[in-house]
């Protein structure tokens, strides 16, 4: 059975896209403030662009899982640990998820689209990943007051994740925009 050009990695759309994400990735090795990351903005982009859905979940996932790699080999210790802990797979199921959301982009990509949705997706970043926070941390009480401490406990972070999801989105949705206009088989590989 023969599989159109798009739903191939190699083909030049899902490997440009591939490569955007993956270089997005790896800007978490350069120095930044605490979660001003790309990682959100790279779930919404592989969402709203790889024709292939599969491609779209399995490659910021792929990005993020060997970007995480080179920060344990760079930092060890206590970032190698985070491999064995259950805070990193509710990572990856928020980009699981902010890729489902993406999908919901796909043909449809405006401005003010990718704002509300790098929003949305920062927003359930926040929610996931502290109720994790309070779930696993034996200093949080197991109650309401607990699971309140645990997002006040976040809400510095926050603002850097919020941050960073819109400069990476901006990064990325405008610069394949532009990439787009001048490579005109990227919009034929790509939704």
């Amino acid at each position: 059975m023969n599989r159109p050009a798009s739903d191939s990695l190699l083909a030049p759309g899902p490997l440009v896209l591939a490569g955007l994400i993956f270089i997005a990735a790896l800007t978490r090795l350069l120095p930044h403030p605490p979660n001003f990351s790309p990682v959100e903005a790279v779930a919404l982009f592989g969402g709203a662009y790889f024709a292939s859905k599969r491609w779209a979940f399995i490659v910021p996932l792929a990005g993020l899982f060997v970007s995480d790699l080179a920060l344990a080999a760079i930092n060890g210790g206590t970032y190698a640990t985070w491999f064995s802990g259950a805070g990193i797979w509710l990572v990856y199921l928020c980009i699981a998820l902010t890729t489902a959301l993406g999908l919901n982009l796909r043909g449809r990509v405006s401005g003010a689209r990718v704002l509300g949705y790098s929003l949305a997706g920062s927003v359930l970043f926040f929610l996931v990943t502290n109720f994790g926070a309070w779930m696993a941390d034996p200093t949080y009480p197991k109650t309401a007051a607990g699971l309140m401490a645990a997002y006040v406990a976040g809400i510095p972070f926050f603002q850097w994740t919020v941050l960073g999801t819109l400069f990476y989105s901006a990064v990325l949705f405008g610069g394949f925009a532009l990439l787009r206009r001048r490579v005109p088989a990227l919009r034929a590989q790509t939704v």
